[in-house]
């Protein structure tokens, strides 16, 4: 009979995979749908093992290892007894780039707005800093204010620590992707980037830069 602590980690792993339903979606296009089942069942409880392991690092790396690397590096791994590697690979990438791609759709339509591009500027300032600072296990540089920019460095990052951990450094490249995803076409801002970790590069850099494109006024 399991434990307590066994069966609370178990609900919790299913807890966040439940949150992951769009990658089993596309596991489910791909795959026959008692397969697919196996696979998602099995990652829950390669995920418990990983969460168990990794319980006592700090609450702002679990904001994103237990919300993004842990879940992803379960599903992969997992996977890849029953398929191959590539097609695990693409489980996850398929996945993250629709649900990327939507988002940036989603925030191209509220960058429309004339007024939203200062704000969105801002917002990236104080957004970057609380969630992909030092307590979240970033390391950056910032860069000094400039009006119509801004720019900062990852120069390490969680997602290249702990996939390399758990022996699939090449899912970091998907969420180094996902930015150029979400910000890639946003109205009025260009978003310029032109190294990442997840590729082999010694930082991930953000610039967004205002442009001459003219907003639209949209009604609300």
């Amino acid at each position: 009979m399991k434990d307590y602590r066994s069966v609370k980690e178990t609900c919790t792993a299913e807890k966040i995979l439940k949150k992951k339903q769009f990658i089993k979606a596309e596991m489910d296009r791909q795959l026959r749908m008692e397969l697919s089942n196996q696979i998602w069942k099995e990652s829950a409880a390669v995920l418990t093992r990983i969460l168990r392991k990794y319980a006592d690092i700090p609450d702002g790396i679990h904001a994103h290892t237990d919300v993004f690397i842990f879940p992803s590096a379960a599903i992969y791994l997992t996977a890849q007894k029953y398929v191959s590697k590539e097609q695990a690979y693409s489980f996850i990438e398929n996945a993250a780039a629709e649900r990327t791609e939507k988002i940036g759709r989603m925030l191209a339509k509220i960058m429309a707005l004339p007024f939203m591009r200062d704000i969105f500027l801002k917002m990236m300032n104080k957004m970057t800093k609380k969630k992909f600072g030092k307590n979240c296990g970033f390391q950056n540089r910032f860069y000094p204010k400039k009006k119509g920019e801004y720019r900062m460095d990852i120069l390490a990052c969680p997602y290249c620590k702990y996939f390399t951990e758990l022996g699939c450094p090449e899912l970091t490249k998907i969420f180094c992707e996902n930015d150029e995803r979400g910000y890639g076409n946003l109205p009025g801002l260009k978003f310029e980037r032109n190294t990442t970790l997840g590729k082999d590069g010694d930082r991930c850099d953000f610039c967004f830069r205002k442009t001459s494109e003219k907003t639209k006024k949209i009604g609300l």
